[in-house]
């Protein structure tokens, strides 16, 4: 079955890397490149868990008639491990086969990370976790007797049982330099809808999802960054506490301020949080669609 969606991510969203070897690399004009602005980045390749227990997120609602219904241990042992006998109820299943576990997901803390966080991700569609994998070994009774081939998390009765399918392999490119504040572009580009696990902060290896796929041209194996205007601090009640804290020395005789219409004027310059470059974090790579 295919899953339609979004591409997963690494890290995330606008504008291409410069992939040249770093031996190659021609600073742009107008740069005078240092390996702060321009930092050699080595990107890992991705591990066999990266492809496999990224989880995506579905435009569709996946059929949910085939699903794990217990295992050799029920009812003492609730979740299940590679190389543990699970029970599969359903139709469709063959001997020999093998089938994606798959759990629909839902954010219990339902917090939002960005205002509009969950407005957009129902926009988008029904998060989903990659659980696991299973191959049936027995069809002589009523249910499916199936073998955990490999796990990513413990796979619960209830969890949704679909046709397994193989995954594209993704080389990594080389070392790169990172321009870390190339200007933004008319490229493709998206937003963070959410990171796997519901998590709000991530670095490299961590899995996110974009609002972004083949609808864009974006292929399996393209390269994103991550950007953040300074802006969006102020909508952050947290990090935007730190425009109100002074910015000069107590020897400066006109003391420059923050966006004076949100903070407090000083008798200084003005700076708009808007005039400020843009930061980028790392490249990403898509994982899946």
């Amino acid at each position: 079955m295919k899953k339609t969606g979004l591409f997963l991510l690494l890290l995330a969203t606008a504008a291409w890397g410069q992939t040249v070897e770093p031996s190659a690399f021609q600073a742009p004009e107008g740069t005078s490149p240092t390996s702060n602005s321009f930092p050699i980045e080595r990107i890992p390749t991705p591990t066999y868990a990266d492809l496999y227990c990224a989880g995506f997120i579905s435009r569709q609602i996946l059929p949910d008639a085939n699903y794990i219904i217990g295992g050799i241990h029920t009812p003492t042992s609730t979740h299940f491990q590679r190389g543990d006998i699970v029970y599969l109820r359903g139709n469709g299943y063959t001997n020999g086969a093998e089938y994606e576990i798959v759990r629909a997901l839902r954010d219990t803390n339902e917090y939002e990370v960005f205002p509009g966080q969950g407005k957009l991700l129902k926009q988008t569609g029904q998060p989903y976790e990659e659980v696991g994998r299973v191959k049936v070994i027995d069809m002589r009774s009523k249910a499916a007797i199936a073998q955990v081939e490999y796990s990513c998390d413990g796979i619960a009765p209830g969890d949704t049982a679909i046709p397994f399918a193989e995954k594209q392999q993704i080389p990594a490119h080389g070392p790169v330099r990172f321009d870390r504040f190339l200007p933004g572009s008319n490229k493709v580009s998206g937003r963070i809808v959410m990171g796997k696990d519901f998590d709000s902060a991530m670095g490299t290896g961590h899995k996110l999802y974009m609002n972004i796929g083949s609808n864009q041209g974006v292929k399996i194996g393209d390269y994103f960054r991550a950007v953040r205007a300074y802006e969006a601090d102020l909508d952050d009640p947290v990090d935007s506490l730190s425009f109100r804290a002074a910015l000069a020395e107590d020897t400066q005789k006109k003391m420059p301020s923050f966006d004076p219409q949100l903070f407090e004027k000083e008798n200084g310059p003005v700076i708009h949080v808007r005039d400020l470059p843009r930061r980028r974090r790392r490249d990403c790579d898509h994982r899946r669609h």
